[in-house]
């Protein structure tokens, strides 16, 4: 199956949020950023339908749009990891308070845990629980897709991991996690990450120099 997925990115964190579809015109968005506005003109341009808002952690910079995106799609829900879900509505929990910027979002309408599976416009999505930069942070894997598409939130980056010095973080918790959870996937599965380019889980495993001992 073909998997379209258009990065957005959205300032002043430069956070990639992404649209998802396949043939249209549903389409999934992942991690609403501060510029909603962009992400809205795109899936006008393109005659595309939200049908589910995806969050994969509850820090401002990736939930910051949901409100304008439910607002626009009333009948899309709002989902989130379980053990980020009172991020959504609380600005000091999200860390939107502590930056001057008070934010909160819709409360959640379904809450996943691991192995949970979420089917949206044509894609069944598999859910990992993968804490460390978040505690509930959460990371989805896009079953049908080949390459397998991971919507990896802030855990795996090109080069890098997640910040883990946030409330509730742990770099060992984190490394443990893209060990067990992601390195185990084929080389070619390609990651989507919350920041910065998309990368692959075969070059993370060869070069990210957080993650070539123990």
């Amino acid at each position: 199956m073909r998997i379209n997925i258009r990065q957005i990115e959205s300032m002043p964190f430069a956070e990639n949020s992404y649209v998802v579809w396949t043939t249209g015109p549903e389409a999934v968005v992942v991690d609403p950023g501060f510029e909603p506005e962009l992400i809205l003109d795109f899936l006008n341009e393109q005659k595309l339908h939200l049908v589910a808002i995806i969050n994969t952690h509850g820090h401002v910079d990736h939930i910051a749009g949901n409100a304008a995106m439910k607002e626009a799609y009333p009948d899309a829900p709002i989902i989130i990891g379980r053990g980020d879900a009172l991020m959504l509505t609380d600005a000091n929990l999200n860390l939107s308070e502590p930056f001057g910027v008070p934010v909160i979002s819709p409360p959640a309408d379904r809450l996943l845990d691991e192995h949970d599976e979420v089917a949206f416009a044509g894609m069944a999505w598999d859910v990992l629980n993968l804490p460390g930069h978040s505690p509930g942070h959460v990371v989805y894997i896009i079953r049908n897709s080949q390459p397998l598409h991971i919507l990896g939130g802030d855990v795996l980056f090109e080069g890098s991991i997640g910040r883990t010095d946030f409330p509730g973080g742990s770099q060992r918790q984190l490394i443990q996690g893209i060990r067990d959870k992601l390195f185990v996937l084929a080389d070619d599965a390609k990651v989507f990450p919350g920041h910065g380019s998309p990368t692959t889980i075969g070059h993370e495993k060869r070069t990210n120099p957080f993650l070539q001992n123990g």
